[in-house]
């Protein structure tokens, strides 16, 4: 009886310890968590995105490399007419390329807001031009039981002067495993211009990740863009000469 009581005591203080660190999270400590968990200190991968409007219907395979939050690449493998289309940031530089015309282009930061190949995806997101921790104020404005999980409601506001695409950010984060849920999207006045949802959690490259991202534009209902990772792998070795503008007009893998 004695060995089972402390069995059972050593699994509560075990269980205890685990969650302990879950709950000493601070609401800076959890964005920056989320911010990162699809790239890591670095990463590679291949997804899908589908994109949907009243007007067309598009589907895209592409390759995916980034280092940190300086450096990214994302090339278009297909359809054909699109393959080879890339954009890459390094430094505090984004370009794009375009094999059709075999022009390399420079994106000033006033398109970081424009839509990536015609998606509800932001060029923004695609690059991830902006560390949420480094450009927003960020509070915990709620937390507690919602749709059946205990969760996070975080709202992060713009500093002074952050050169950044949104006015406003709400996110909702799983405490349970510190999973992102949604994510809200506001203008300057407040209004809200887009919902990104995250679903079909999954182990890839060692850690649980949303393997599948939808947005949903909020003037347009009926349309949306959806992600897909069909592969992603971590801390895959990569240095800052991979992303140059050489290897942004390679037409492979």
């Amino acid at each position: 009886m004695r060995a089972r009581w402390a069995a059972a005591a050593a699994l509560a203080a075990a269980l205890l310890a685990a969650a302990a660190p879950l709950r000493a999270q601070s609401a800076r400590e959890i964005v920056d968590r989320v911010d990162r968990l699809l790239r890591g200190a670095s990463s590679r991968g291949t997804m899908t995105m589908d994109v949907v409007t009243a007007h067309f219907s598009r589907s895209m395979e592409m390759q995916i490399w980034s280092l940190g939050t300086q450096y990214a690449l994302v090339r278009v493998l297909a359809p054909p007419r699109d393959a080879g289309t890339a954009t890459l940031k390094a430094g505090q530089e984004i370009w794009n390329y375009l094999p059709r015309v075999d022009r390399t282009i420079r994106l000033p930061a006033s398109l970081m807001s424009a839509s990536w190949m015609g998606s509800h995806f932001t060029n923004d997101d695609l690059v991830k031009e902006d560390r949420l921790i480094d450009d927003y104020d960020i509070a915990v404005t709620f937390q507690g039981p919602r749709d059946g999980a205990d969760v996070w409601e975080l709202t992060l506001t713009p500093k002074p002067d952050a050169p950044v695409v949104w006015g406003r950010i709400v996110e909702e984060v799983r405490k349970a495993d510190l999973m992102p849920v949604w994510a809200r999207y506001y203008d300057e006045d407040g209004d809200l211009v887009r919902t990104m949802e995250f679903s079909d959690f999954r182990t890839m490259g060692g850690r649980l990740v949303p393997s599948t991202l939808t947005v949903h534009p909020a003037d347009k209902p009926a349309e949306h863009t959806t992600i897909h990772y069909t592969n992603l792998e971590f801390d895959v070795g990569l240095t800052p000469d991979f992303f140059s503008l050489q290897r942004l007009r390679e037409p492979g893998r």
